[in-house]
């Protein structure tokens, strides 16, 4: 964890933004796989993790403004505990150390909060995303699931917060993309026709583990890269396949890393292969060009998708003028996915808070077939942390409906389309950090281009 002052002041500038009322934090418990005793993979909740920094089951917490308390619920260790988990530092050591004075047994929050509720005192919670989270808030606060309701103000407080990354934060981030970079070049320089896809991600989530990282999100490693979150891995390898990895570590503070990879079977591509390839490098490219201070995400997304319309007309699949047919939204017949999101303690920053809060500032999404998919369209700042992962993909099913309905036949050549239809999908993605007059790329480089792909084949 990093030092008490780090957390003593997070929590003050949060209680500043808020002024009153009660603050209430939800932490995660552990979840039975197949029966108690046997748990999922533990992961605290971010926000909890970052105003109090201590990552194990069974806690929750509240930041009391009007009485001027912070209080971490839990239950100490007991003889049994010590017997299967070893003796460990207790609640109020641990809670110390993050500058929390004052510790109370798991379930008296239930009276506390009875209590707050009584004195007509406001308690603000986050929006709920856990079965776990939604029962104690009915038995706590006494509001049904269908009326839990998220107080806006909290969210956009903890979000002005989160958004804007800390150097000991770009540190800890900058670790998780350097081993989610070796990650991805491991499996550049392994790949072979004949592998199944489960042996390259054995070996990308062995060298997270090497580095006492986990994953950041369940690994995408796939020949199937049309399908844009595929995470099945148990085919074979062939020849003339693309396979395209989308995977990132995560370090025992809980930061990210998120990159994806397109590598061909072989060691070098085809033709075809290395055209739409570098229809996507364009794409990439212009974009981490573009990223400053002050110019909009979603302008950066437009950049973008322009250069994919302007390489496809030059490879015969669509026509007519760029701009008019992202305006439309024929691009998104390849580019059905947004350019990028913000990262740092969830690989989505912040996704459980709401897209609507955390990339447009409560402005309402575009509701157009693609451009929905854009998660962040604020105007940059400094040190926002942000990936970049345009892509190209050939779907078939999205390929047949659309010529069928007839939709953008001014922009699109579904004749020539269709002939991709067995191509795969391309996405090439690195995280980026804002700075004052530009942008630094955070971790190793990976390979982008078809020259440097190859050149670890």
């Amino acid at each position: 964890m990093f030092s008490k002052e780090t957390y003593i002041q997070r929590r003050t500038a949060l209680k500043e933004k808020m002024g009153s009322g009660v603050l209430l934090f939800l932490g995660n418990d552990d979840y039975g796989m197949n029966y108690a005793g046997n748990t999922f993979r533990y992961r605290q909740d971010s926000t909890f993790l970052y105003y109090f920094g201590l990552s194990f089951s069974g806690l929750s917490a509240v930041i009391d403004i009007d009485a001027d308390k912070e209080i971490i619920f839990g239950d100490e260790l007991t003889i049994d505990d010590v017997i299967w988990m070893g003796q460990q530092p207790s609640l109020k050591e641990r809670s110390e150390r993050v500058g929390v004075v004052s510790t109370m047994p798991a379930d008296s929050i239930t009276d506390y909060l009875h209590q707050c509720v009584r004195e007509h005192k406001t308690v603000h919670y986050l929006p709920p995303y856990r079965a776990e989270h939604k029962l104690k808030l009915m038995e706590w606060l006494g509001v049904p699931p269908m009326h839990q309701e998220a107080c806006n103000g909290f969210i956009r407080a903890v979000v002005s917060q989160r958004n804007f990354k800390t150097p000991e934060e770009i540190v800890e981030i900058e670790r998780a993309c350097n081993v989610t970079a070796d990650m991805h070049i491991a499996a550049t320089r392994m790949l072979r026709p004949d592998m199944y896809e489960y042996e390259v991600v054995a070996a990308m989530e062995a060298i997270s583990g090497a580095n006492n990282c986990g994953t950041s999100f369940a690994t995408i490693a796939t020949i199937n890269g049309q399908t844009l979150h595929n995470h099945f891995h148990g085919n074979r390898v062939k020849s003339g396949d693309l396979f395209l990895i989308d995977a990132g570590a995560e370090t025992e503070m809980g930061y990210a890393g998120d990159m994806s990879s397109t590598i061909p079977a072989d060691k070098s591509f085809t033709t075809r292969q290395r055209e739409v390839y570098e229809v996507q490098n364009a794409m990439h490219f212009k974009s981490v060009e573009a990223l400053r201070p002050g110019i909009s995400y979603m302008d950066v997304y437009d950049m973008a998708s322009v250069e994919l319309v302007e390489g496809m007309k030059a490879l015969g699949l669509m026509k007519g003028n760029a701009q008019d047919a992202v305006r439309e939204g024929a691009h998104a017949l390849l580019f059905p996915h947004g350019l990028g999101h913000m990262m740092g303690l969830d690989v989505h920053d912040m996704e459980n808070l709401g897209e609507i809060w955390v990339g447009y500032d409560g402005q309402p999404k575009s509701t157009q077939f693609g451009r929905r998919s854009q998660r962040l369209a604020l105007p940059l700042q400094p040190n926002f942390v942000l990936t970049v992962e345009p892509g190209i993909y050939f779907i078939p099913e999205l390929i047949d409906q659309w010529k069928a309905e007839g939709r953008f036949t001014d922009f699109i050549n579904y004749d020539k389309v269709e002939t991709y239809k067995d191509f795969g999908g391309i996405r090439n993605e690195e995280d980026y950090l804002i700075t004052e007059n530009g942008a630094r790329r955070l971790g190793k480089k990976i390979p982008l281009t078809p020259d440097e792909v190859e050149a670890l084949r």
